[in-house]
């Protein structure tokens, strides 16, 4: 007699009787230890997509709950695809050291968003005005705001207008499975704006769900419900919906939506804040071809209290924001071809002094189109990738670009839009990059060099090179060397070039930005240890920064002029710095299994130096020189008993410039935790410390907020 049906084995079981119950079924193995894992040498597939796991053979025994069980041990997996390079590489073959927050990390950290989560990492500056990521700038390396490319899926969501804005996510901490993240230039892989560093946003797939169904009736629709509250009148809920189905042969569909609320007082005068977003992701999945499509929407109105300056505490702002994108993959003899297209809105209306006067209200709106098509093609000599983009950035502002004529002036548009108010400014620039890469892959070695020509309207009609070369090397399979020398460069954004506003003025003949970038590291994983090291040296020429200059602040007759009415302008100068980051993290769970209290302890600590040379004496700096010299943080999470678990994170930061006293903050969460449901309370600043991520904005104090999590 034959049985054709397919069991999935979720645990092994100890009775005698057992191995007689798979005889003639065909079995799809749910989860295996780690060390099973890697004793068996399960290595990567070559698959076409970014950001998905998958094993060799069968991929049916790639299950959610065997990747929350290796990630709840801590140790990752070799077969997921990570950033890096234009073809799709394991992290076992990648050859530049990317930094991953794990699924289990996320999870277990006291944050409600992922703005807050990046402050656990050391590499990373996440310098914030408010708190929940109410408005975030996020720099690495000692670089700015606006030279990090932060991708959502593998999509480019960088502003043109500010990298102030850049971070306003549409997507919430349940929909994230990962975060990703490359330290240094990396513009021959995602273009010229990724010049010190890039993040990456890897979202769930509705096929990598781990809670149950719904009912009965619609069995493939899983639901996750998360609902919270807390000190300063904060509340907040996030729904989050997924569906996996087949339609025909070896086709599927995958869908998964989510949505959110939240809402709070502040903590300080003028720091309320609402926000709301959607996000919807879908893939259709057949034998040669697969589509990947993605629409996600925000709104954030926010009292900015003294977000950009001292002379008003009544500032407000809103930013509401749209995307979308959709890619496909397929694969023709050897070559693999995936074309994308993609489309990022920005709308923002800021006031001075709210409500008011019109003096000091900005609105502006800026699109972002791209359409792209990247390719590669494996050979025995390895993957050569080459391709083209083509983006355009336009802005319409009431005080951003170039003066319009009156019969061309629009109505402002998006949610806070008025027939009462106009765009009188525009200005538009096309950026057109072609690349060419080749990676090696021996068994020791990855070798990936590439070339990205690129050309911009916004600067002249010519054609710049930006090379670069990663190098990994594996003595043995626990250890890794990387080596990379990159370059690239960054275009001003349009604040850069064309703000003015009161006590500060932009400069519209701005130079872009160039960096030259050399990096060096090592990385070492076993069974219950990790440790990570790098080094770099960079070498930029017309960097960007917002500056007040010695000799405006007197007049003409040597007398002081007050602060109040000092003038930032934007500039050009050169910058070399260098820096270390080491990482270290035990799981001793993997040591003593399910009877170890503790699942994870991490030590990350970051030093940068920096040499600034101005062609005139600077008197302040308003970001570039505030750079994070140190950074030290430490975390620790487990069990205390049965479903109850703890976590705990401590970090230190001192930072240069005036007013930047360093500070210490410790954050913890207790949660009960069940495969069906969670429940948790966690608190941030836990000792209630004062402190400072921009010296006149002070952030909240001791914030407690406790919530619940079902899963359907």
């Amino acid at each position: 007699m034959s049985n054709n049906k397919t069991v999935k084995w979720k645990r092994f079981s100890r009775a005698s009787y057992a191995v007689f119950n798979s005889l003639h079924k065909q079995i799809a193995i749910g989860v295996l230890t780690a060390a099973m894992l890697q004793s068996a040498g399960i290595k990567a597939s070559n698959t076409t997509g970014g950001g998905n796991a998958r094993f060799a053979g069968n991929t049916e025994a790639r299950t959610e709950d065997n990747a929350l069980l290796l990630d709840t041990l801590g140790i990752g997996l070799d077969d997921v695809e990570i950033l890096g390079t234009r073809v799709p590489l394991s992290d076992s073959q990648a050859p530049r050291m990317v930094t991953v927050m794990k699924a289990a990390d996320i999870k277990a950290a006291a944050v409600h968003s992922i703005n807050d989560l990046l402050e656990y990492a050391a590499g990373i500056d996440v310098r914030q005005r408010g708190e929940l990521g109410v408005q975030t700038d996020i720099a690495v390396r000692g670089g700015t705001f606006d030279q990090v490319t932060l991708l959502l899926n593998g999509v480019n969501i960088s502003s043109p207008h500010t990298g102030h804005l850049s971070a306003d996510f549409p997507v919430s901490i349940d929909d994230i499975e990962r975060i990703e993240v490359i330290e240094g230039p990396a513009a021959r892989v995602f273009g010229t704006s990724a010049f010190t560093g890039v993040v990456n946003i890897v979202t769930k797939s509705a096929g990598k769900e781990d809670n149950g169904s719904v009912s009965d009736f619609i069995s493939p629709l899983k639901a996750t419900i998360h609902a919270r509250g807390g000190s300063y009148g904060y509340a907040a809920a996030d729904v989050r919906l997924a569906m996996k189905h087949e339609v025909g042969g070896n086709a599927s569909f995958a869908h998964s939506m989510s949505g959110g609320y939240a809402r709070s007082d502040g903590d300080t005068q003028n720091s309320f804040f609402t926000n709301s977003h959607l996000f919807y992701q879908a893939r259709y999945t057949s034998d040669n071809v697969k589509v990947d499509a993605q629409i996600g929407y925000s709104y954030k109105p926010y009292g900015a209290n003294t977000f950009y300056g001292l002379a008003s505490t009544d500032q407000w702002e809103s930013n509401e924001r749209l995307l979308a994108s959709v890619s496909a993959e397929t694969q023709v003899g050897n070559l693999h071809l995936k074309p994308m297209a993609y489309w990022n809105r920005w709308n923002d209306h800021y006031q001075w002094h709210r409500n008011i006067s019109p003096a000091g209200e900005n609105f502006h709106q800026v699109d972002v189109y791209a359409l792209a098509i990247n390719s590669w093609l494996d050979s025995p000599i390895g993957k050569t990738a080459f391709g083209v983009e083509m983006k355009s950035d336009a802005i319409w502002s009431t005080n951003l670009g170039r003066p319009l004529e009156e019969d061309e002036y629009r109505n402002t548009a998006g949610h806070d839009g008025t027939p009462d108010r106009q765009y009188t400014h525009y200005d538009q620039r096309t950026n057109i990059s072609a690349y060419i890469e080749h990676n090696i892959l021996l068994r020791q070695w990855t070798v990936s060099l590439g070339l990205l020509a690129n050309y911009n309207t916004g600067l002249d009609e010519r054609w710049r090179f930006y090379p670069g070369i990663d190098i990994s090397y594996r003595p043995t399979e626990k250890m890794k060397l990387f080596a990379s020398w990159n370059m690239a460069l960054r275009m001003p954004t349009f604040t850069d070039l064309y703000y003015s506003g009161t006590n500060i003025e932009g400069n519209s003949n701005l130079k872009p930005e160039k960096t030259n970038d050399v990096s060096i590291g090592a990385k070492y994983r076993s069974t219950a240890l990790e440790l990570q090291a790098e080094t770099f040296y960079s070498h930029k020429s017309d960097m960007i920064d917002w500056v007040v200059y010695e000799d405006e602040t007197y007049d003409n007759e040597g007398n002081s002029i007050p602060q109040k009415e000092w003038i930032y302008r934007s500039g050009n100068f050169k910058l070399d710095n260098y820096g270390v980051e080491l990482n270290a993290a035990v799981m001793p769970i993997e040591l003593l299994g399910e009877h170890s209290p503790l699942r994870r302890i991490a030590v990350s600590y970051a030093y940068i130096s920096e040499n600034i040379a101005h062609e005139r004496p600077v008197a302040l700096s308003k970001y570039a020189q505030e750079y994070l010299k140190h950074k030290v943080v430490v975390q620790a999470d487990g069990t205390i008993w049965r479903n109850l678990n703890i976590s705990l994170a401590w970090r230190w930061q001192e930072r240069e410039g005036a007013g930047n006293a360093p500070y210490a903050l410790l954050d913890g969460k207790l949660s009960w935790d069940t495969a069906a449901w969670s429940a948790y309370v966690d608190c941030t600043n836990i000792l209630d410390k004062t402190y400072y991520d921009y010296s006149i904005v002070r952030q909240p104090g001791r914030w407690i907020k406790a919530g619940i999590v079902m899963k359907l």
